[in-house]
């Protein structure tokens, strides 16, 4: 019985030695996902209140080792970012002219807090603005019946709505309706001889998709964008 007891304590305690250093290595996993979080660098829109009602405010965010600078930018004008930082979660923007602080919590795509302004303060609610990607010129190719039809897309993007035209040898097309969203495009565009869908997915910054020329024929097309 003795033996036994030995043997089972040897064993609890090999366990506990294997054990130990999967809980630390778990315990360092947890401290880096903790420590991870979206980087704020960007643009922001949203609203801040204010005694005499709600102001549009637009903040654009750069974010150098944890030094916060940037603008806000408001009917009222353009002001600059004199000192920010983070501390436990907490973005504090400084402004000069005129004495204001923006402090601000992450909140998925958003950030909420408080603008202080001659010590009166209001409620901050500001959204993400994703990058626009799409608006512009491109330099697009069809496959038509195996053979490259060129043709230049102008595009721009409003929320997810999408306007512009298209170019080609045969004439200039409107885009009668256009959506973007979710890195998937989807066209009509208005020509001379019937509507041309165009369907396509942003691929590490190339356009490629399908195409449907009013029901008579379709292929395959894809765009690269001007650089400016």
């Amino acid at each position: 019985m003795k033996r036994i007891n030995k043997l089972f304590c040897l064993q609890i305690s090999a366990l506990a030695v294997l054990l130990v250093p999967a809980i630390v290595l778990g315990q360092g996993a947890v401290s880096t996902n903790q420590k991870t979080s979206t980087p704020l660098t960007g643009k922001y829109e949203g609203t801040a209140k204010s005694p005499d009602g709600d102001v549009k405010l637009t903040l654009e965010l750069m974010d150098d080792s944890g030094k916060f600078s940037g603008l806000a930018i408001t009917p009222h004008g353009t002001y600059k970012v004199a000192k920010g930082h983070l501390v436990d979660g907490l973005l504090t923007l400084e402004f000069e002219t005129p004495p204001a602080k923006l402090s601000l919590r992450q909140k998925d795509d958003k950030l909420v807090g408080e603008l202080m302004v001659d010590g009166k303060t209001g409620a901050v609610e500001l959204r993400r603005v994703a990058k626009d990607e799409i608006s512009g010129e491109w330099d697009a190719a069809a496959d038509a019946q195996g053979q490259p039809f060129p043709f230049t897309l102008s595009l721009k993007v409003d929320g997810e709505k999408v306007t512009g035209s298209s170019s080609s040898q045969l004439g200039t097309s409107t885009i009668s309706s256009g959506n973007w969203k979710d890195g998937k495009l989807a066209l009509v565009l208005e020509s001379g001889n019937g509507q041309i869908a165009l369907m396509a997915t942003l691929d590490s910054g190339k356009l490629v998709g399908d195409y449907d020329f009013a029901g008579q024929f379709s292929g395959k097309w894809a765009a690269v964008k001007k650089k400016p």
